[in-house]
């Protein structure tokens, strides 16, 4: 056992994990980051070039989050003096009367959040090559954009590291001992800390087991597609096309999200916001490709500037909460034992706020945000987040 007393201990060099243990870090706090796997990996929820980042959220509490994600992601890119930001505007879509859209748009507009509606008889001379469904409305969240996401986890590592932390890859954690001080066991050793946050996506009940806990957590493969442009360039982020939100409409009860042709010249990235239950540690087993089905109609009819056959599908997996809410919790028994988890398949554009919550929530200090959704007691009484 090292002889060394972290400050804090944080398992798993995901987003949420990467930004808590910087953030303690820039705080001078001695931080040991646990990973499993050899960094970089892509087996967890992290990996990949690019995820959205939107204020566009049915909740104001999530809206309340982002407005310091963004100024938050603006400082982490200054310091790393590396881009991780791309506004192209989100353009939303649905019925007029569907759940999703009218939240959306009640929401954008309560908060006062830059936004344009686009007429029908204008769409296309603002959203080329694409079919916009008949019935349906389109808004843009104009501040919205892309984030640069493997930049990002690289980013915070480095600068987690430019600040004295310690990361240890490769540690698969075998055993935890709740106390005063927290006794982390891998089968390279052990350490101990004061304090213990766990941010470790399809791998937290696992962790959890060792005290004495379990939370309502389901994980799913998501297959992330990539469709080639029959025109190159007509999906570019370069030529401003948008990201885009689509739910509640023919065939899908889930949202259907595409980010402009980018990380891969000339495909352009559309996924079903829903895969298949999995085993963490067997997800190429899990061979479902019904939502690819459901993509190949949707691209077929609305995007005809795409091949409707994906050109490539990597994997993610979504680590779900019964509502769909994040939980940013103390453990309920050992109060110096902080959870990050369930943010299923919509926390990566937080991470920055949701490290600097871990923070304060592992250092005893009152939360910046109001933590009450976030909440373990509340999978009593869920409500539905998307």
């Amino acid at each position: 056992m090292s002889s060394q007393i972290y400050d804090c201990i944080v398992i798993g060099a995901g987003i949420q994990g990467s930004c808590t243990a910087y953030y303690h870090a820039k705080n001078n706090k001695k931080t040991l980051l646990l990973e499993q796997f050899f960094l970089p990996h892509s087996r967890g929820s992290s990996h990949g070039q690019t995820r959205i980042i939107r204020k566009a959220y049915q909740q104001d509490f999530y809206l309340r989050m982002m407005e310091e994600s963004y100024k938050l992601w603006a400082e982490l890119e200054r310091d790393a003096g590396v881009q991780l930001y791309r506004c192209t505007g989100l353009l939303v879509m649905g019925p007029e009367d569907g759940q999703y859209y009218s939240a959306v748009k009640d929401v954008l507009q309560r908060n006062k959040v830059p936004t344009v509606m686009l007429k029908r008889e204008e769409f296309n001379q603002h959203i080329p090559n694409f079919n916009l469904v008949s019935g349906e409305n389109a808004l843009v969240d104009t501040s919205a954009g892309v984030l640069y996401a493997d930049k990002a986890l690289d980013s915070l590592q480095r600068l987690f590291q430019s600040h004295g932390g310690v990361i240890k890859d490769g540690e698969k954690v075998t055993g935890i001992k709740p106390g005063p001080v927290v006794t982390v066991t891998t089968a390279s050793g052990a350490y101990q800390a004061k304090s213990l946050v766990i941010t470790a996506g399809p791998w937290t009940n696992t962790l959890l087991s060792h005290t004495g806990m379990a939370l309502p957590l389901k994980v799913e493969k998501i297959n992330v597609c990539y469709w080639r442009e029959k025109v190159p360039g007509s999906y570019d982020v370069h030529n401003r096309f948008p990201c885009f939100s689509r739910q509640d409409g023919p065939e899908v009860d889930q949202i259907i999200y595409g980010l402009p042709s980018n990380e891969y010249p000339g495909l352009m990235k559309v996924c079903y916001h829903i895969g298949k239950e999995t085993d963490p540690d067997a997800r190429d087993n899990q061979t479902d490709q019904s939502d690819i089905q459901v993509l190949q109609r949707f691209v077929a009819r609305c995007m005809p500037g795409l091949v409707p056959v994906p050109a490539v599908v990597e994997s993610c997996l979504y680590t779900l909460t019964p509502d769909n809410h994040f939980v940013l919790d103390c453990h309920p028994t050992y109060s110096n034992i902080i959870i990050g988890a369930g943010f299923s398949g919509h926390g990566f554009k937080f991470g920055p706020v949701i490290g600097k919550i871990l923070y304060e929530l592992s250092t005893g200090q009152v939360p910046s945000h109001n933590l009450s959704p976030f909440k373990i007691t509340r999978f009593q009484t869920p409500k539905s987040a998307l």
